[in-house]
């Protein structure tokens, strides 16, 4: 059997571990967890919330690099800003379990895996890459959203 990691959901025991853990948590705790929407709030409400926590897990909404540049520089903006949010709310980059990628051009595809590569550790997120139709809202070359654990 492989080292168990963050991902590995599925294993010999692993029924009995999550009964155990349960057990193990006061019945306060098991309360359902309640939503946490991560931002200052405005004088109106937002179209959207940008971050949002729910129990443990943490939904960033797409992030886009609205200046001039090429795709690498747009995917290390994006990818800096998404840090920043994580970390902010308690999370990393090592602790995203799914990212989704959207290009403003498929020719992109390349470029943007170099800026990439190696920004969430190890075991990277499993990833979704498409070319969005129409392009991205505000001229982005790249937009990026994930969940993550907190």
């Amino acid at each position: 059997m492989s080292n168990p990691n963050r991902r590995n959901f599925i294993g010999r025991g692993a029924a009995a571990a999550a009964a155990a853990a349960v057990a193990a948590v006061p019945a306060a705790a098991q309360d359902k967890p309640a939503k946490r929407v991560i931002y200052r709030k405005p004088a109106k409400p937002p179209l959207f919330s940008s971050t949002v926590a729910y129990g443990n897990l943490l939904f960033i909404a797409g992030v886009g690099a609205h200046f001039e540049g090429d795709i690498k520089a747009h995917t290390k903006h994006v990818l800096d800003q998404i840090q920043q949010q994580l970390e902010s709310a308690g999370s990393s980059m090592d602790k995203v379990l799914k990212c989704n990628v959207y290009l403003n051009d498929l020719k992109d595809y390349a470029a943007m895996n170099e800026a990439f590569q190696g920004r969430f550790g190890d075991e990277p997120p499993v990833r979704t890459t498409i070319a969005a139709a129409g392009g991205i809202p505000g001229n982005s070359l790249v937009e990026i959203d994930v969940i993550a654990c907190i």
